[in-house]
C-alpha cells in the first residue's frame, strides 16, 4: 500500500500542481506589495522599480511558473477526456508548444522592456545631442 493510485505516478504530477500554484502566489504577493509600497504610479517612479533587481526577477519566475502550472493543468485534462491516441498525442504536443512559447514570448517581452529602461537614459542623452547640433546647423546656416 502505497498510495499511489491506478496509474502509479500521478502523485508527482500532483505536487508540481501545487508547488507552482503556492510558488504563484507567493511571487504575485510580493509583486502587489511592493508595487501598493511605491510612493506613486507615475512612470518615472514604476520605471525606477523596475530598473532593480528583484521586480524582474520575480516577473520571470512568475512568467515561467504561470506557464508550467497551465501546462499541467491542462495537461491532465487532455489525459482524461481525450481517449484517442492519435488526437492526445497532438493535443499534448500543441499544448506543450503553445506553453514554452508563450514563456519565451513573455521573457522576452519582459528582457525587452528592462533593456529599454537600461538604454533610456543613453538614448535621450543622444537624441538632445543630436537636437543641438541639428539646431546649431540652422541656426549657424541663416
Amino acid at each position: 500500500v502505497r498510495g499511489l493510485g491506478s496509474a502509479h505516478h500521478g502523485v508527482g504530477h500532483w505536487l508540481q500542481q501545487r508547488y507552482t500554484a503556492a510558488g504563484n502566489l507567493i511571487v504575485v504577493g510580493y509583486l502587489v506589495f511592493s508595487v501598493l509600497l511605491l510612493p506613486d504610479m507615475s512612470h518615472a517612479t514604476v520605471r525606477e522599480w523596475m530598473s532593480g533587481l528583484m521586480p524582474p526577477v520575480m516577473i520571470a519566475l512568475l512568467i515561467i511558473s504561470v506557464f508550467w502550472h497551465a501546462r499541467l493543468g491542462l495537461q491532465v485534462l487532455v489525459e482524461d477526456y481525450v481517449h484517442h491516441r492519435g488526437a492526445r498525442f497532438g493535443a499534448l504536443l500543441t499544448l506543450n508548444l503553445a506553453a514554452f512559447s508563450g514563456a519565451a514570448f513573455g521573457l522576452f517581452c519582459l528582457a525587452w522592456i528592462v533593456m529599454s529602461i537600461e538604454t533610456e537614459p543613453a538614448l535621450n542623452a543622444a537624441m538632445a545631442a543630436a537636437a543641438a547640433a541639428s539646431a546649431a546647423a540652422q541656426g549657424g546656416g541663416m
